[in-house]
C-alpha cells in the first residue's frame, strides 16, 4: 500500500479489473505543474513512466511525472478519493484541473488498433497498450492546457502590441504596463515545459510492436502539430514581452535624462542667481 490506500499491484493483478469487460473510459487529468513519484511504485520496484496503480476501490492508474494522472475503470467517488491521496505529491496544484476522455473498445485479436478523439479500437487489453494510449490522451491534455494559458497570455498583451504598431509607443501607465508583463512571465514560468511532447514513450523501446498504434494516436491528437505551434507562439510571447519591456526601460532613462537635465538647470540658476547678489553688492 502507497499513498492513503494505493496498492502498487503488479500487471497480472491490475489487469483483473478488465476481465469480462470490451470498453472501458480513460480519464487523463491535469492535477498540477509536477507530480513527486518517488517511492510511489515501490511495493513493485516500478520505477518507470508511467507508475502504475491500482486503488483499492478496482480500476488502474498512471501517474505522469509532468503532472498528469491518467485513470481507467474509476467511478467518481474512487477517482476523489485517488487524487485526494496524491495531492501531498503535487506541485502547484491546479485549482481547476484540465480533463480529457476517451472510450476504449476492445476489438478482439483479429481487429486492427484504430483511433479518434471518441474512441479507441485495442486488439488487446495488455498493460502496454493502455499505457500508450494513456501517454497520450496525457500529452493532449498537457497541450490544451498549455494552449489557453497562451491564448490569455497573448490576449493581455495584444493591447500594447497594437499601441506600439499603430502610435509607435505605449500610451499605457509603467505601473499597469509592468503588471500585465508581470501576469505574462508569470503564466510563462508555470508553462516551462513539463513534457517534450514530441518524445516518443520510452515503453516504445522494449515493444516497438506498439510504434504504430502510438504514431495513430499522436496523428489524431496532433501532438506533433500542436508541440510546434506552442512553440511558435512561446517565441512570439518572448519578442512581445522583451519589446514592451524595452519600452518601459526608454520610459525610465528619458525620465532619468530629464531629471538631470532639470537638476543642471537648477544649478546653472543658482550660479546665475549668486552672481546676481554679488554684482548687486
Amino acid at each position: 500500500m502507497t499513498d492513503g490506500g494505493v496498492a502498487a499491484d503488479g500487471p497480472a493483478q491490475a489487469l483483473r479489473m478488465l476481465a469480462g469487460r470490451t470498453e472501458w473510459t480513460l480519464k487523463a487529468i491535469l492535477v498540477g505543474e509536477r507530480i513527486d513519484t518517488r517511492g510511489l511504485g515501490a511495493a513493485t520496484g516500478a520505477t518507470t513512466t508511467p507508475v502504475t496503480l491500482q486503488p483499492p476501490d478496482g480500476g488502474l492508474v498512471f501517474v505522469f511525472r509532468y503532472g498528469v494522472v491518467a485513470l481507467v475503470g474509476l467511478d467518481a467517488v474512487a477517482e476523489r478519493r485517488l487524487l485526494e491521496s496524491l495531492h501531498g505529491r503535487v506541485v502547484a496544484p491546479e485549482v481547476s484541473p484540465a480533463t480529457e476522455e476517451v472510450k476504449i473498445v476492445l476489438g478482439g485479436a483479429a481487429a486492427d488498433a484504430a483511433a479518434t478523439t471518441e474512441a479507441i479500437v485495442l486488439p488487446d487489453a495488455t498493460m502496454e497498450h493502455l499505457q500508450i494510449v494513456a501517454s497520450a490522451l496525457s500529452k493532449s491534455v498537457v497541450l490544451a492546457h498549455q494552449e489557453n494559458a497562451v491564448a490569455a497570455a497573448l490576449d493581455r498583451i495584444e493591447p500594447f502590441v497594437f499601441q506600439l504598431r499603430d502610435r509607435g509607443g505605449v500610451v499605457t501607465k509603467g505601473a499597469a504596463l509592468l503588471r500585465q508583463v508581470g501576469h505574462v512571465l508569470s503564466a510563462m514560468q508555470r508553462m516551462t515545459v513539463r513534457v517534450e511532447a514530441e518524445d516518443k514513450p520510452d515503453l516504445l523501446w522494449d515493444h516497438p510492436q506498439l510504434e504504430r498504434l502510438y504514431a495513430r494516436l499522436a496523428d489524431e491528437y496532433e501532438i506533433v502539430e500542436r508541440s510546434r505551434a506552442l512553440g511558435r507562439k512561446f517565441t512570439l510571447i518572448n519578442e512581445s514581452v522583451t519589446s514592451l519591456l524595452q519600452v518601459v526601460d526608454t520610459r525610465h532613462a528619458l525620465r532619468l535624462e530629464w531629471a538631470i537635465i532639470l537638476l543642471i538647470a537648477f544649478e546653472i540658476l543658482l550660479s546665475l542667481y549668486g552672481l546676481f547678489v554679488q554684482g548687486a553688492h
